[in-house]
Formats: C-alpha cells, structure tokens, sequence
C-alpha cells in the first residue's frame, strides 16, 4: 500500500491511506497480544464514565476500542479473535473513511464523482453477473432491497396508491408469495416494512412428490394464485430461490417466471447460487435468474469482503416510481454506499472476482467428495451439482440395529437406546458447530435445531449441515 500511496497527490488521501493501516496494525497487534495473556480481567477503564476535559490522542482511542472488541471477563479469550481481513478488506474499509472526506467536497465535484462511483459500479456488477440493463440499489441490511422492490411493485399495480394510500388496498389486497424454504423471519420483515398484514403473505409449500423437497411447488403455487384471484385479491410478487437458506436448491425459476408473466406478477431471485452467474458456465436453472424483474447480491460474503453493501439489481422503465419507492435517490450520502464495493470490485479485478468464486464451487465439490469416504457421514443434497453449498448429517448405527428402521423408526416404537443415540449425536454436532464458529469467526454460524456453519476460504461460503435427525 505504501508503493501506491507514493503516487497520489492528494496529502489528504495519503494520510488516510496511512491513518487506516496505522490503525488496523494496532488492533491486530494488540489482539496478539490480549490472547498472549487469556487471564486478564477488565480495569476500571472498562467501566463507562464522564467525556474526559481534555482530548486524548488517536492510540489511546484505538486501544479503548481493542479492548471493548476483546469482550468482558466473562467471555472465553478465543470467541473474541478478530478476522484477519488481508489487504483487500483493507480496501473496502478505506471506501468507508473515503467516503466521509468525498461528501466534504463542493456540490458539483460531488455530484459528479458520485454519479461515476454509481454507475461504474452499476455497470460492472450487471455485466459479471449477466443481469443486462440493470439498475442497483445498495443497501446495508441484506432484506432492505426485497423490502423496497415490494414497494415499486405496489406503486406499479396500484397507481393511484401515491394519492389515496393504504385505502386503494383495502378493496383488492396484494399477495407476496414466499417459498416455505425461505430464510426464517423474511415474510414478517416485508410485512413490517411495507405496513401490510400478515394476511397478505402467502406461503407456498415445496414439492412432496416429486422433485427436490427444498423447492416450491409450482403447480400449487398456481392454485394458490387462481384461488387469490377469485377472491378478489391482487398476486403481486413472488420471491424465488437460487440457493434455499438450508440446503441450496434452486426453484425452477424458468416456470415461475412463466407464471409471473402470466398473471402480471413482480418476480425476484436471491440466494447464494446466483453468484455463478459469474463463471462461464452456469447451470440453465441458475441463468434463467438473469431474466426475473429483480436480483439480491451479497458479494461480501461471497468474495470475503468486510463492510460492502449488498445490491439488488432491477429492471424499470418509470425513474418516477423507483425514486417514489426509494430505489433511487438524489442524495449524494445514499450514492457513496458504492464507494467501499466499487474500491474493492477495481482491486480484484474482474479475473480476481472469478477466481475467488470458481475456487470455492471446486472447495464445495471436493468437500463433498472428501465427506463420502467418511464413516457416518450422509451427504443429503446432491442434485446441486454446481452449487456452492454442501448438506451433510452426522450419524451412527447402533451395534446390531437394522440401518434402515435405524434411519426411519416409527414415531411410536423409538427405542430409548436411539433416543439417547439420537440426543448424543445432536449434542456432538452442537459443539462440533460451536467449535467451527470459534475458529471461523466470520462464518455466520448459526445454530438452532439442526447446525448450519460456514467456512469462509477467502470468499465464497460453504455451508454445511450438521444436524442429525431420526428422519
């Protein structure tokens, strides 16, 4: 960074350059040093109290910030290790403190260096991740981008919404059609956003007999539509998979954009699957992503990047309605949440972009080859071939048990022998997930009935379940 830093000639830049490296060597010293000495307790400076009279300087502050980082006496020294972010999270932390010295300049060099940062990264990410004509919209909370293309769709159907409100609603409801494999807590999320009851979500099931579990069913689906229809309600959106939360199965967004068509619906993809788009070749399941109404992107989970927005690309002919429903915006703070994925997407370079996204499918693929040659593992989704998520379960046979009526007991002949094989496996993949979130702290491990972590290789996670189940 210093070589770089050399060429520029702004001082201001410089010094921020230096000011950020400076910084982040310090705390990742001091990390070093706080696991060094795993017995220190809190001091008395860990305990709130009055602004100072006089200032302090900047290593006094960093090192009060370490120390809040490295967590209280309670805390086990490991939970609070900081990831080693590498030189290109460097960079997109830079965009942030870029970011407040470019919204001090005069309006006009600040129109325009945002509008470039805007589009620039506008068009890059559309053409890496073959989304043509796109716009985007960047937003920190990763549901904020469904949340307002919900609203677009509203203003869109019902226009005479901007005048009368909620009372055009009233009469004929919209429906916001979500899979029953859809991340927990999104439908109540919209619902808030958007101020609707909780009547106007409808929950479509997955398929029962035939195809993967994980993805909707879409003949019910359009039985669910034709019933909405009939009394007297509006389909308004449907949120499809590429990349269900649990398991990674991708909806057969081909049909259900047909659907879409036909019955004047808003069709949105998210889902870590989407991020192939950007390989040379990509599934036609996954492709068909590129011609629904709207795309969520998360391409700091899936390049290992820290503090970049996510972005949901859109397709809208009316800038009146996108800026009514807040895709859009004049204001140049809301252009600059660019800044840190257009700083960080130039650093890697479009071959870097690939790479890091090719490198963990292959992880994913020989991750899934390396389980299969391990006793009582069960590799449970395997129809996925080039997604990059792989679902494994944990179990073991009793000395002397049929394996069959081992894996599906009868509800009420569950011997108490499987039942506490049953809670001692369950408890091994709780602390075998407890473990893995220790040591990969940023790979948002999250553990309720059944362990789903992610291991972060400097890009792409690749999630794993390990639960077990007497299913």
């Amino acid at each position: 960074m210093d070589v770089s830093l050399e060429k520029v000639a702004d001082p201001t830049l410089i010094e921020m350059g230096k000011n950020l490296k400076e910084a982040m060597k310090m705390l990742e010293d001091s990390q070093r040093r706080t696991e060094e000495e795993n017995g220190k307790k809190l001091t008395s400076g860990d305990i709130p109290g009055p602004l100072q009279g006089s200032g302090q300087d900047m290593v006094s502050i960093l090192q009060l910030v370490q120390n809040l980082m490295h967590g209280d006496e309670d805390e086990e020294p490991q939970s609070a290790r900081v990831q080693n972010i590498g030189e290109q999270g460097h960079i997109a932390l830079l965009g942030h403190s870029l970011g407040a010295y470019i919204s001090t300049l005069d309006k006009e060099k600040l129109r325009k260096l945002t509008t470039r940062i805007l589009s620039d990264t506008t068009l890059w990410l559309c053409r890496i991740f073959r989304y043509e004509n796109g716009c985007a919209y960047f937003h920190e909370e990763e549901r904020e981008g469904l949340a307002k293309i919900c609203r677009l769709a509203i203003h869109s159907r019902y226009e005479d919404f901007v005048v009368d409100g909620f009372n055009v609603l009233y009469n004929k409801k919209p429906v916001v059609y979500l899979s029953a494999a859809a991340r927990p807590g999104l439908g109540q999320y919209l619902c808030n956003q958007l101020g609707l009851p909780f009547p106007c979500l409808s929950r479509v099931p997955c398929n029962t007999m035939f195809g993967s579990q994980h993805q909707m069913d879409v003949a019910l689906l359009e039985k669910l539509i034709k019933d909405d229809i009939e009394r007297g309600k509006l389909p308004l959106l449907l949120v499809a998979n590429a990349g269900t939360a649990a398991v990674g199965h991708t909806d057969k967004i081909g049909r259900l954009r047909e659907l879409c068509e036909q019955y004047g619906m808003w069709l949105h993809v998210e889902g870590v699957n989407l991020a192939t788009l950007a390989l040379g070749y990509v599934p036609s399941s996954v492709l068909a992503a590129t011609k629904c109404d709207s795309m969520t992107l998360t391409p700091g989970p899936w390049l290992g990047l820290p503090a970049v927005p996510a972005v949901t690309l859109y397709k809208h002919d009316d800038p009146a309605l996108t800026l009514v429903a807040g895709l859009t915006s004049n204001k140049p703070a809301d252009k600059l949440r660019a800044l840190p994925l257009w700083l960080s997407l130039q650093y890697l370079g479009l071959d870097g972009i690939v790479e890091r996204i090719k490198h963990a499918c292959q992880l994913s693929q020989r991750l899934q080859e390396s389980l299969k040659k391990v006793n009582h593992i069960k590799i449970l989704v395997e129809d996925e071939l080039s997604s990059p998520v792989v679902v494994f379960r944990f179990f073991q046979e009793l000395p002397g048990s049929d394996p069959v009526l081992k894996a599906v007991p009868a509800p009420n002949t569950v011997p108490s022998a499987v039942s506490r094989e049953r809670r001692s496996c369950d408890a091994l993949n709780r602390w075998l997930g407890e473990q893995l979130k220790r040591l990969v702290p940023a790979g948002g491990l999250t553990i309720p009935n059944h362990c789903f972590p992610s291991r972060h290789e400097e890009g792409l996670s690749t999630h794993a379940v390990a639960g077990w189940q007497a299913s």
